[in-house]
């Protein structure tokens, strides 16, 4: 029985259209003209029977139906592609597993441990990208995710379990030259200095200044930045002090970069866990992951 599915080219044009709000843009993007758009959203609109777009004084926008009927098709074309992109590079034996994961942990503490896992594991490709935020694994390709949070927030991820690998302890750090000859500084002094803000903990210099008993008016106050890699560029361009996991920054310790501030660890209360969803489609390369993942947590730092 034939599928109620439209044709590819019509769904990849919707999407284009959708994403760029333009058929001009969309048809630039597919290498098409725009008549061609034109003609495949029309048969498009035609065949769910729903108009998609609207007309507007600047060109097209979505209507309701269009917005969430393009929701969906991003994620399956999406998942598509990466399907194809899997049986394109399968080669005998192979396996592949798709990993999210939060940015600066991807970069700073896995990617340097992944040429030991392709020794150790060398038919396993991990295929990484990143994301924040908890979601739904169904409507997404990933077999698992790396992410840091609380205990409350990865419990409250539905349908997923999650692997402990480490806790997250963050301390103030900054660059050499701010620490004027001395060798470290204390909170007082440190609560009159700039202070580099991570916008998704923006209550962590606050924590920090209270669990050492100081008042810190500006505790809130500096500049933002989204990423720990971004605030940890800052502090090591001396705009201020940056409170970050040591474990994120161990190069710019080591190669003296950035020094600790002031020998004050604070448990965040956060970790860093392996969230993996509770179906097990793909077993086998998650099953070897997560034996080398937990086999590098116990190794520690990584010898340069």
């Amino acid at each position: 029985m034939r599928r109620k599915i439209p044709s590819l080219q019509a769904l990849a044009c919707f999407e284009a259209a959708a994403r760029h709000q333009s058929y001009t843009r969309a048809a630039q993007e597919l290498a098409l003209t725009q008549g061609a758009v034109s003609r495949q959203l029309t048969a498009l609109e035609a065949f769910v029977g729903v108009a998609l777009f609207k007309r507007t004084r600047h060109g097209v926008s979505l209507t309701e139906r269009g917005r969430d009927y393009a929701a969906q098709v991003a994620v399956r074309l999406q998942a598509l592609e990466q399907d194809t992109l899997d049986v394109m590079n399968h080669q005998s034996g192979a396996l592949n597993l798709h990993l999210a994961a939060v940015p600066t942990f991807a970069t700073r503490w896995l990617i340097p441990r992944l040429p030991e896992l392709k020794r150790y594991q060398p038919e396993l490709t991990v295929h990484i990208e990143t994301r924040t935020r908890p979601f739904m694994f169904a409507d997404t390709p990933f077999d698992a995710a790396l992410y840091a949070g609380t205990p409350e927030q990865i419990d409250q991820w539905a349908g997923t379990r999650a692997i402990q690998l480490l806790d997250e302890v963050v301390l103030p750090v900054c660059a050499p030259s701010l620490l004027q000859g001395a060798a470290s500084l204390s909170p007082e002094a440190i609560a009159g200095l700039p202070l580099l803000q991570q916008s998704t903990r923006p209550d962590a210099w606050r924590q920090w200044f209270e669990a050492q008993g100081v008042a810190a008016p500006q505790a809130l106050s500096g500049a933002r930045f989204e990423l720990f890699s971004m605030t940890a560029a800052a502090a090591v361009h001396g705009m201020g002090l940056a409170l970050v996991p040591q474990l994120l920054i161990q190069d710019e310790l080591a190669r003296g970069d950035l020094v600790v501030a002031c020998q004050q660890p604070l448990a965040s209360g956060r970790a860093y866990v392996l969230v993996c969803p509770e179906r097990d489609d793909k077993a086998p390369a998650l099953q070897l992951f997560v034996d080398w993942l937990l086999q590098a947590v116990r190794a520690g730092p990584v010898l340069s």
